[in-house]
């Protein structure tokens, strides 16, 4: 598992349905997590921070313990959690106290007591009297007392402080001096992890290629389409190896976005909507293309969805140790009908990096991962004012602005108002009338001249005030 060494962590386990979501989007302090009525929602772990009063941890949410066969959904989700409990400081035990104990929790708990991983025992769902019988029968499990706690509510929150207090205090991390990220800092950037968004249309293998990059199964796969449900994000370390640098990324797996008219599943959206949240924290988005299906428009959608976020965007051709297999001929004919798709279904942005990649051999990653680094450099790129006024007489001088009904648009300097997308202001005179072809001539030249390439700019125009309006 790839988790922070300098928080210790703490595990939530337990059957499906008992709240264990829930309590992790208390303990994080955000609704980050699906939850809903209907069991086993979670599928892949879950990590975040956590804070309770003053007590520091990595929580972690696992999927519903269930006791099915390993080959089975079900079976691969438990093989998660049981995984998740290698090298965990602490497991909270979540049973149900309404419902009162049941086979699988007993199961639970023999399994529990055999692992060397302190565990502590929260009875959820407590708040009321309808929960005293649960919270009285769970002493016969044989886990030591029991927390009756409410996570929707937010009850017994101290009680869970004064358990985890002595198991968490001598791993709490030291603080240390940290510099503040500055956007013109380059070495600031490049020390700062890259938050690295797969997104794509169900059973591309998005999660597939993220266990590749890791090379370990950290995220739950199959053949079923649909199987990730939260956006989970994965720290992990990246080495270059042109110049053997480890650099930080975090990866960000996202639920598979289908047509909009297709996705009538109530869990379907709530995860849909999860993964386009995801976007919105990313800085570099993979847009992850199944080479068996080509292009299709829900992919544009996608695409055009994270051009307008203002993200960075890298199309990469996944499963092409299958399509090229056959023919070097059919396989440069697909890559290039892929190309030409999106240059013509993407009017607002040219050139973007198209890559092929093999999340099942491991073929093309490392390109792809160096790509969205420099990709990342564009988009947090400022260019300094004066390089910028030279670059914008010289693009006047070559095409100068139209003149409509012979009356002359004055375009008179231009300044980068802020990066992470770049944004660029430019003054002047009757610029209300400056066509939109002239728009798209100055920020296709900004990308080539200035080396922003593919990544979404955004050009805003401002007139001087005309003082005699009135």
């Amino acid at each position: 598992m790839a988790l922070s060494p300098k928080l210790p962590t703490v595990i939530i386990i337990g059957r499906p349905n008992v709240g264990k979501s829930t309590l992790w989007n208390r303990l994080v302090g955000k609704k980050l997590a699906l939850v809903d009525d209907q069991p086993g929602v979670t599928r892949d772990r879950r990590i975040g921070d956590a804070h309770l009063l003053g007590l520091d941890f990595q929580i972690v949410d696992t999927a519903g313990w269930e006791d099915e066969d390993p080959a089975t959904l079900p079976g691969r989700m438990r093989q998660q959690t049981e995984a998740s409990l290698v090298g965990a400081d602490v497991a909270l035990f979540v049973i149900d106290a309404r419902a009162g104990l049941t086979p699988l929790d007993e199961e639970i708990s023999r399994y529990l007591r055999e692992s060397t991983v302190p565990v502590v025992l929260v009875a959820n769902k407590a708040e009321g009297k309808s929960g005293d019988h649960g919270v009285y029968e769970s002493f016969s499990l044989g886990l030591g007392e029991p927390i009756p706690f409410s996570a929707e509510h937010g009850t017994g929150m101290a009680d869970l402080f004064e358990s985890l207090l002595p198991l968490l205090e001598d791993k709490q991390p030291v603080p240390d001096e940290f510099e503040p990220f500055d956007e013109e800092d380059e070495e600031a950037l490049n020390k700062a992890p890259l938050k690295l968004a797969i997104v794509g249309r169900p059973n591309a293998g998005k999660s597939t290629l993220i266990n590749a990059l890791l090379k370990e199964d950290r995220l739950l796969t199959g053949p079923e389409a649909g199987i990730t449900r939260d956006s989970i994000a994965v720290d992990w370390q990246w080495t270059d190896r042109a110049t053997g640098e480890e650099r930080p990324v975090r990866l960000i797996d996202t639920a598979g976005m289908r047509k909009k008219a297709l996705v009538i599943d109530k869990l379907e959206r709530l995860a849909v909507a999860d993964a386009r949240h995801a976007v919105d924290f990313a800085e570099v988005v993979v847009l992850l293309l199944d080479a068996t299906r080509g292009l299709e428009h829900q992919d544009l959608k996608i695409a055009s969805l994270v051009l307008e976020e203002g993200r960075a965007l890298i199309i990469a051709v996944n499963k092409w140790d299958v399509a090229g297999k056959d023919s070097a001929e059919d396989a440069s004919s697909l890559f290039n009908g892929i190309k030409g798709a999106l240059e013509d279904g993407l009017s607002q942005v040219k050139g973007l990096p198209v890559l092929t990649v093999s999340a099942r051999t491991g073929k093309g990653l490392d390109t792809m991962i160096k790509s969205a680094f420099e990709t990342r450099a564009a988009w947090s790129k400022r260019v300094p004012t004066g390089l910028l006024n030279r670059w914008f007489d010289e693009a006047l001088e070559k095409n100068p602005p139209p003149a409509p009904g012979g009356k002359r648009i004055k375009l008179r300097y231009i300044t980068q108002a802020k990066t992470r997308p770049p944004g660029f202001v430019i003054f002047g005179t009757r610029l209300d009338d400056l066509p939109a072809s002239y728009q798209r001539y100055l920020v296709n030249s900004m990308r080539r001249d200035l080396g922003f390439d593919a990544v979404p700019v955004r050009l805003t125009l401002r007139s001087a005030k005309n003082p005699f309006t009135d």
